[in-house]
């Protein structure tokens, strides 16, 4: 997703009302056995005015209630209302909205529903009635109840004729038009989620996604004849109509969520991976890149099915937002993603990649596994940036993010730089709306996630966390699995005990950081005093002399738990022979001391010398020598700055960063 967030630490980077709702065309064959249990599923015919960036809409609605539970009224999202006026509770939150307005010219957008009935004819339309589930304000306009004539049984189908208009807003923000470009997302009265004997269906907010249960789509788009369209699910047909628009009929099965796009300047790419066609929707100016797109997308698929498990749909659609409109860059859609790019962006600034990946791994982790983005971004997004940054260490190395003109930088770095600026704003497992800050949202959805991630594979070995992952895949595809549901299956999997790890990781805001204190070396002097010899002395790492005369060395090492996140932590010992100890230390205590006596001087100590503990919010104070080591940090962050001011003046590179920073 697109969260529009104020860049990070290494800010280098990125009408035709219809007449009344005709009876509903059947749906086309459904494959069998069906993959998901199918509850929510939309036959949907859809007009686009280009001149009012206007869509008309008639949607049949099939729902089946999945409870044990009489339901008497149902809910509906109606996310582009999260656009219509400054009243909105996602424009109130974002402060990004405000100074849009202030900045540049910012057309509205907005659905309204014209009539909701059953087949019978029934009118529903009056009985709708705006409702704010998470606040308390009123003039939000993003959920509507309606009541229902006879209550809905258990395991019942009821079916809803809606016709509605949406209006577009310009320039997008993650959906809506820019000149000849239309994204289409979140543009249709979507039914919540009825579970636990509620519903869920929450407003739109700044730093939500969204939640759904699993369909068919059947859906009609018609646009300029002269129009290229992307969408979720296989084009089946496309008729060419008399008015000079042409109809273009997807269908999509066992997705929760549909969406497209359309603009007549879409250069098409094509390639085709294992069991997989992908084709890239490239803008005219950005046509260079197109293979960049490709690649990434076809090297993000296979590592998935080799990694994972099956993606078992048989396309990808990529679409390059349009200059000006990279609002809409950075999102997931089942079988459909957006990326974003910027004029003669250099091969090694992989930004374009990095975004490509990270929404190619939300096929997995947002549309398979179908995790509640409301209440539990991080099940989502921490994880798909977990897969990201996997796939980037594997696919290009330790300069994964940029490797150009001798900076080299890997987004595993930008990621520990983005938790380090806030590592501690807020407990992670809560709902999204509720966390302090934008960037405590992206820290606990995004960066501190991936990084638990990354140091329960470093604990548990690598084979056991793909097993971990392959497993949970496999159970809980198709379905909404819940944090609890995971821990369950990585415990079951590593065979221990891993409930106190993820306590803290996820129920608290403790911040792990172990710290060298103290090193110190000093020769032995002789005993004094009364009854003294150097026998007392009976640890095994004291040696005593070996040789006559030879000078012993008392040396010590202090290490402390600096944060309230306890972990187990590795220490290497070196002496100035070279020789080595690796020491292990279950780090439950404030401190722990390190004594040894030798015939040799200690000359460093280092704490995780593996680096397998990223999520260690400081590495600067893992590690001291008795003699300090010049490392060129000097010459690295000049380096640094030289790019950082050569990026500063590419042109979209601020719009690019903004489309970014939720991955690095």
């Amino acid at each position: 997703m697109n969260t529009a967030l104020v860049n990070i630490i290494i800010a280098l980077f990125l009408s035709l009302i219809f007449a009344p709702f005709p009876a509903a065309a059947s749906p086309a064959p459904a494959s069998d056995p069906p993959l998901s249990p199918r509850i929510a599923n939309y036959d949907i015919d859809v007009r686009l005015d280009t001149a009012h960036r206007l869509l008309h809409g008639e949607q049949v609605l099939r729902w089946r209630n999945p409870s044990g539970d009489e339901i008497g009224a149902l809910q509906f999202h109606l996310y582009l209302n999260a656009f219509r006026n400054t009243q909105s509770t996602a424009f109130v939150e974002n402060t990004n909205n405000r100074r849009r307005l202030k900045t540049k010219a910012y057309e509205w957008g907005g659905i309204d529903v014209h009539r909701m009935a059953l087949p019978s004819g029934q009118d529903l339309t009056d009985k709708i009635e705006f409702i704010h589930p998470d606040d308390d304000n009123t003039e939000d306009k993003t959920v509507i109840q309606v009541p229902l004539p006879t209550p809905l049984l258990p395991g019942q189908e009821i079916v809803l004729h809606i016709d509605f208009t949406a209006k577009l807003p310009s320039p997008p923000v993650r959906t809506g038009a820019m000149e000849e470009y239309v994204f289409v997302a979140q543009w249709f009265p979507k039914i919540g989620v009825y579970e636990d004997g509620q519903w869920n269906c929450h407003q739109f907010h700044a730093w939500t996604e969204f939640f759904a249960d699993f369909g068919v789509y059947d859906v009609r788009i018609t646009v300029p004849k002269e129009h290229i369209v992307g969408a979720t699910g296989i084009e089946v047909g496309v008729a060419q109509n008399d008015d000079g628009t042409a109809t273009h009929h997807y269908r999509a099965e066992d997705v929760h969520d549909f969406a497209w796009t359309a603009s007549p300047e879409f250069v098409v790419f094509q390639g085709h991976i294992q069991d997989v066609d992908i084709r890239v929707l490239m803008q005219p100016d950005h046509v260079g890149q197109g293979p960049r797109y490709l690649a990434a997308a076809a090297k993000a698929i296979a590592y998935l099915q080799d990694w994972i498990g099956d993606y078992p749909f048989p396309n990808l659609t990529v679409v390059d937002p349009r200059r000006r409109a990279l609002g809409s860059g950075g999102m997931e859609y089942p079988t459909l993603i957006t990326a974003g790019t910027t004029y003669a962006m250099p091969t090694g600034i992989r930004f374009p990649e990095i975004v490509i990946i990270h929404e190619v791994a939300h096929n997995y982790w947002y549309h398979l596994l179908a995790t509640n983005e409301f209440e539990a971004s991080y099940l989502d997004e921490g994880f798909t940036q977990y897969a990201e940054l996997k796939m980037l260490q594997d696919f290009y190395g330790d300069a994964n993010a940029i490797d150009f003109l001798g900076v080299q930088l890997s987004a595993t770095s930008m990621t520990r730089a983005g938790y380090m600026a806030a590592p501690d704003q807020d407990v992670t497992a809560r709902p999204a709306w509720t966390y302090y800050s934008g960037i405590s949202y992206r820290n606990n959805s995004y960066h501190k996630p991936a990084l638990v991630l990354l140091t329960l594979e470093n604990y548990v070995g690598e084979k056991t966390m793909q097993d971990i992952l392959r497993t949970h895949f496999a159970r809980w595809q198709f379905k909404h699995p819940t944090l609890r549901d995971f821990i369950d299956i990585a415990e079951e999997v590593a065979g221990t005990h891993l409930s106190q790890f993820f306590h803290q990781a996820f129920y608290t805001n403790a911040v792990l950081d172990y710290a060298v204190d103290a090193i110190s070396t000093a020769p032995v002097k002789e005993p004094a005093g009364y009854d003294v010899t150097l026998t007392p002395f009976s640890d095994k790492d004291i040696q005593p002399q070996t040789k006559p005369g030879q000078a012993l060395y008392r040396s010590e090492v202090n290490i402390r738990r600096l944060g309230a996140f306890t972990f187990p932590v590795e220490v290497l010992i070196t002496f100035e022979s070279g020789e080595t100890r690796l020491e292990q230390w279950d780090g439950k205590n404030l401190w722990k001391r390190f004594t040894y006596i030798k015939p040799i001087r200690i000359r460093s100590a280092e704490i995780d010398p593996k680096c397998n503990i990223p999520l260690d919010i400081n590495f600067t104070n893992n590690s001291k020598t008795i003699a300090p080591i010049d490392n060129g940090l000097v010459k690295q962050g000049t380096a640094a700055l030289f790019l950082f001011q050569l990026l500063l003046e590419m042109p979209e590179l601020t719009t690019l960063v903004s489309l970014i920073s939720k991955l690095l």
